[in-house]
């Protein structure tokens, strides 16, 4: 696979609409759906086309190869109005938070866990994976705020480093260690998080 010119910002996207946007949606659908079922391996042009009802010719030219299938579902994942959740509280907000992606790492069909370990072998799904992850702890960041305007945090706290360690307990045992899921983790992780940041680990961090 070729990987793009470069490394940057993808460009603004289009949002189609009518006939293309039934189109688009089937074909989100099918891939995710034959992930789920059978992995990326599995995953082929003919088979999404098959799935989603539409010809192949159609995907190839619109998508080009799996690569780009996987990529348009990570980027679309990106254009929901999802929000972190808002409690009052820095520990029951990122509580939530971690419930979310246990959730969503444990569902079956397995589609997030066959995403993650599809951008391992798709450098397009790798750099859209990586754009979602960036616009998912964009929107997470004003977690952090608004517990630094409560005066749960000191003001330099780096939103981005307590929202990774926040939530790195789960992607370790989930999908690391392939533990089952543990009921207690997703508030475990975050009480965690939410002392050290409040005696100050996480500021004066750029990184």
């Amino acid at each position: 696979m070729t990987p793009p010119a470069d490394d940057g910002p993808a460009p603004p996207r289009r949002r189609p609409g009518g006939r293309t946007a039934r189109v688009r949606t089937q074909v989100h659908d099918a891939v995710l759906a034959e992930l789920g079922e059978h992995g990326f391996d599995g995953l082929t042009v003919e088979a999404v086309a098959a799935r989603a009802g539409v010809h192949r010719a159609t995907v190839h030219r619109r998508w080009g190869d799996v690569g780009g299938l996987l990529a348009d579902v990570l980027d679309a994942a990106a254009d929901d109005a999802w929000q972190p959740p808002d409690t009052g509280s820095l520990e029951r907000d990122l509580a939530g938070l971690n419930r979310e992606i246990q959730d969503a790492m444990t569902a079956r069909p397995p589609v997030m866990a066959a995403l993650i370990a599809a951008s391992f072998r798709s450098e397009k799904a790798e750099r859209a994976q990586r754009r979602l992850w960036e616009d998912r702890y964009a929107r997470c960041e004003i977690v952090v705020t608004r517990a630094v305007r409560r005066g749960e945090l000191p003001p330099a706290t780096n939103a981005r480093q307590l929202l990774i360690a926040a939530t790195a307990p789960l992607y370790h045992h989930l999908v690391l260690l392939r533990t089952p899921p543990d009921p207690d983790l997703p508030d475990h992780a975050a009480r965690t998080a939410a002392l050290a940041a409040a005696a100050g680990a996480f500021t004066g961090t750029d990184r």
